[in-house]
């Protein structure tokens, strides 16, 4: 991250419901102290549709998100859509259950309303990278495939029909001692075009990171089979992962399957206001 001057004037305070609904004190201390402090309107959005439109409409207001990390991965993600990241930086004051804030933890905003909300009003803004996939998803910090867990349903398939599926495979496939292939998917890794794994080994998990090594996300691969292991990593612009249907966390969201994605890392492209 690097800094850039915080912009100053009115702010719009979107107020995520799900927020609203798990911690009304935090949401309410936010409230009073980024009214004190500067020219605030509040939206209070009843659904994503109200959040997305109240934030389309925010005019020169700088917007502030109280609410969890999906709640600042969708203000991103519709600001990304619509060209919008370039007109200013955006606000979090974090509200949620503490596993839904480890972005937010990871970012560097305060965890506290009022820490946050000060920093809101005091704070600089600090420029982020940002991974944006061939669909126009973002990823503000991480994303990662991780392996596929025994007895999981494959993609797309409902209780009835994993059911059948698992009895067929139990009666069909019988899996060599040892080969430890279970959890494992066949995936090819590229990194700026470079192969980091390929499918004639097993990969067990690929995390991509953005960094702050000159606009570069960081890659690390692991793969096994045969009874050797390795850790693969790597520094890139561009991330590809195709092969057998694969499904990802991006932040804190599953996404997939698909059959092939790849992400580019935009260096500075969004800004967030954090303490100086």
């Amino acid at each position: 991250m690097s800094h850039a001057g915080a912009p100053v004037g009115g702010l719009l305070v979107l107020v995520d419901p799900v927020a609203r609904r798990l911690d009304g004190e935090s949401v309410r201390i936010a409230k009073d102290v980024l009214s004190a402090g500067a020219a605030a309107k509040i939206c209070l959005p009843d659904s994503q549709e109200e959040f997305a439109r109240a934030l389309a409409r925010r005019g020169h207001r700088r917007p502030v998100i109280v609410g969890d990390d999906r709640a600042l991965v969708r203000a991103v993600g519709l600001l990304h859509r619509e060209r919008g990241l370039g007109d200013g930086a955006l606000a979090l004051v974090p509200v949620g259950h503490a596993g839904s804030l480890g972005l937010a933890r990871s970012l560097g905003v305060p965890l506290s309303a009022v820490s946050a909300a000060r920093a809101v009003l005091e704070g600089a803004a600090r420029l982020c990278d940002l991974l944006v996939d061939d669909s126009d998803g973002v990823v503000l910090g991480a994303l990662r495939i991780p392996p596929l867990r025994t007895g999981s349903p494959p993609p797309g398939a409902g209780p009835s029909v994993w059911s059948a599926y698992r009895s067929l495979v139990r009666t069909l496939v019988r899996p060599a001692v040892g080969s430890g292939a279970a959890g494992r998917l066949r995936l090819r890794v590229e990194a700026d075009g470079v192969v980091l794994a390929d499918v004639d080994r097993p990969v067990e998990d690929v995390s991509v990171r953005t960094g702050d090594d000159g606009g570069l996300a960081e890659v690390v691969v692991r793969t096994g089979g045969g009874g050797a292991e390795a850790v693969v990593r790597a520094r890139a612009k561009t991330v590809t992962v195709s092969g057998a249907d694969f499904r990802y966390r991006a932040d804190a969201a599953m996404a997939g399957p698909v059959r092939r994605r790849t992400w580019t890392l935009r260096p500075g492209a969004w800004t967030l206001t954090l303490p100086r």
